[in-house]
């Protein structure tokens, strides 16, 4: 059996850190094994005061450290961790996360295939009754997770690993050099590190933690642009080492899709402002190049309707049927993302140009609350 370090980034979150602690003293595996590591990271709430209280009653196992300058993102305070972690295994959770009791037992026997570098959980939403937002995510998360990741898995694609619900060998990190404070989507930017060194990501289905989703549009506004942000640095970091590596051609095409994901709704919202100028210029322009509209028409079709398939999938698999009736959100979603990721792209090339940090953490604030309760 592995020993295993649970990483537990923290800023400001009184109101979850809680609840995984709790769940963590729950988990079906051997306590010697085990180790929970939470990374206060200088909150200013009552964070550190609840994780100390869960240290005193489980010392052996539960530790915390105290950062005395921090709050500059997630991969900072892991590194942290890191420094203090003692197992043959790192696990990241995020504070607001539940993890099944046997996530352990589901995810570390594929640690015994020497070619898997981490392997990934599903994650579902907590709170996805809360607003048209976090529903929103809830859509997402089925159609990225029960489809896409699982396809990928299936396919002998490029899983991706998700920054939380997650196990990483700690000596295949340390060799990496750790968690990238440069890179604001770190998990991206490990899993393709961990590719171009012949590791693979492994994902598991069955192996669930739930989540807090973002629950208002201000929040998700700000999650996404980091996200954004974040996957296209990774583009630019690996898209050409991916395509000079010798990985298979159809690893080298996923994950180049994958890298290069948030630049189409930058392109989509430069074919808006194109067309646009087409119509008040003279739309008569237009006509010769009916081909290129079939075309583009085509694509709509078959390109854009993909995430509504993937949910719809997803619910049927999940035999939550009802969710289909939801998946009209996801327009809106995907307009919103194409302002998002528009936003992001001008705002990275705007700071390389004039040598700017853009490594700004903008946290999801959590309130705590699980669809269902009061």
């Amino acid at each position: 059996m592995f020993s295993v370090s649970i990483l537990i980034p923290a800023y400001n979150e009184e109101k979850v850190i809680g609840r995984l602690l709790q769940r963590l003293t729950e988990l079906r595996y051997p306590r010697e094994l085990l180790e929970v590591i939470v990374i206060n990271d200088c909150s200013k709430d009552q964070t550190g005061q609840i994780a100390a209280t869960y240290a005193s009653m489980h010392p052996s196992f539960i530790k915390v450290i105290n950062r005395k300058n921090g709050g500059n993102g997630k991969a900072e305070a892991l590194n942290e961790g890191l420094l203090h972690a003692k197992g043959e295994i790192i696990g990241c959770l995020d504070a607001d996360y539940f993890p099944q009791t046997d996530f352990l037992e589901k995810t570390l026997p594929h640690f015994l295939d020497s070619s898997v570098g981490a392997v990934q959980g599903r994650i579902y939403v907590l709170n996805d009754s809360e607003s048209w937002i976090s529903k929103i995510v809830q859509l997402e998360r089925i159609g990225g997770y029960r489809v896409s990741q699982y396809a990928r898995e299936k396919l002998g694609l490029v899983p991706q690993y998700a920054g939380t619900t997650g196990l990483i060998r700690r000596d295949l990190l340390m060799n990496l050099g750790r968690f990238d404070p440069n890179i604001l989507a770190e998990d991206t930017d490990l899993t393709f590190r961990m590719r171009l060194s012949g590791y693979k990501v492994k994902y598991v289905n069955f192996a669930e933690s739930g989540e807090e989703a973002p629950a208002k549009l201000s929040q998700y506004w700000h999650q996404r642009n980091r996200w954004a942000t974040g996957h296209m640095q990774c583009a630019f970091k690996h898209a050409w080492p991916l395509l000079k590596s010798k990985t298979s051609l159809k690893q080298k095409i996923d994950g180049f899709m994958i890298l290069n994901i948030y630049f189409l709704p930058v392109l989509v919202l430069l074919s808006w402002l194109l067309l646009l100028a087409l119509l008040l210029l003279n739309p008569l322009t237009l006509l010769p190049y009916w081909m290129a509209l079939v075309v583009a028409v085509f694509f709509f079709l078959n390109g854009n309707v993909a995430p509504f398939l993937e949910v719809i999938a997803g619910a049927i698999c999940d035999r939550q049927k009802k969710l289909i009736l939801y998946t009209p959100l996801l327009a809106i979603a995907y307009i919103i993302n194409v302002f998002v990721c528009s936003k992001a792209f001008l705002h990275l090339i705007s700071a390389k140009l004039m040598g700017r940090n853009i490594n700004h953490w903008h946290k999801t604030t959590h309130n705590g609350l699980i669809s269902g309760e009061a």
